[in-house]
């Protein structure tokens, strides 16, 4: 039989969890966007067009139908004094203007911060006298950012789904600028543009334009690195009917039926 003072005595010892939990909850909150059902445009900039963000859902690759790949584009800012969070905060501060001219990045005022959106209005092909021909409307969320990164994610009909991250660390003492995506293209028509009608080479001048231009605002005149991995080259033949909310067809109706729209009093920008 123990004898009562041989018993142990029994500590308040402090809580430790609800601290930590209460830390993750308020990082949550701070970093990451609140989920959603569907987009809802509250805010359209000046010169934006909601038709094909308006309601749709948010989808990762898995709602893709092509080939999944892992792009990664990165560049040394090599000699950059600054940190990484404060090139990150200069590359969220100017993002549309790192875009190459055919593609028009508009953000919502309250900037790069989760939850927000950026609209797009960009030319799929950008070739004498087609990039006319393939307009694309549509637009990103932001589900992500912190002082180092930021990740947006597409809404259906978008030419790819899944995500894209924006990041700058430190490596070896050197000051790295990163574009990593991972995606599938969206629907049988922008897998067959990726292949064969050069989307693929276009989404690499893309990223490979904002890289350097970042790089300059800093007088670097670097190379950008360039990696590509296949992770499933399967295609999801059960996602077909994404077709039905192809941005590039949408936006080619969208503005093909402007006239009539106006005529009869509407137009505006309601999704089609």
């Amino acid at each position: 039989m123990v004898d009562e003072q041989d018993k142990p005595v029994s500590k308040d010892v402090p809580d430790q969890e609800q601290p930590n939990k209460e830390a993750m909850q308020q990082a949550q909150r701070e970093h990451w966007a609140r989920p959603v059902d569907h987009i809802e445009t509250d805010e359209v900039p000046l010169g934006a067009s909601a038709v094909n963000v308006e309601g749709r859902d948010v989808v990762n690759p898995t709602h893709g139908f092509g080939q999944l790949w892992r792009r990664t584009y990165r560049i040394k800012l090599k000699g950059v004094q600054s940190s990484p969070a404060e090139v990150m905060k200069y590359w969220k501060d100017h993002f549309p203007e790192f875009q190459p001219e055919e593609n028009r990045f508009l953000p919502t005022s309250d900037g790069m911060q989760p939850g927000e959106l950026v609209f797009i209005d960009a030319k799929l092909i950008n070739a004498p006298g087609l990039g006319n021909l393939t307009p694309m409307a549509s637009g990103v969320m932001v589900i992500y950012a912190d002082d180092e990164s930021l990740t947006v994610m597409t809404p259906e009909g978008f030419p790819v789904s899944g995500f894209n991250t924006f990041s700058v660390y430190e490596e070896d003492g050197d000051i790295f600028a990163q574009v990593q995506g991972l995606e599938r293209a969206t629907d049988p028509i922008y897998e067959f543009g990726y292949r064969f009608m050069g989307g693929e080479t276009k989404q690499d001048r893309t990223w490979t334009h904002v890289l350097k231009s970042l790089a300059g605002r800093y007088s670097i005149d670097g190379d950008v690195e360039h990696t590509k991995t296949c992770i499933d080259a399967s295609l999801q033949w059960q996602n077909i009917g994404n077709l039905w909310k192809n941005a590039f067809v949408r936006t080619t109706l969208y503005k093909a039926t402007t006239p009539i729209r106006w005529l009869f009093g509407g137009g505006s920008d309601k999704k089609p």
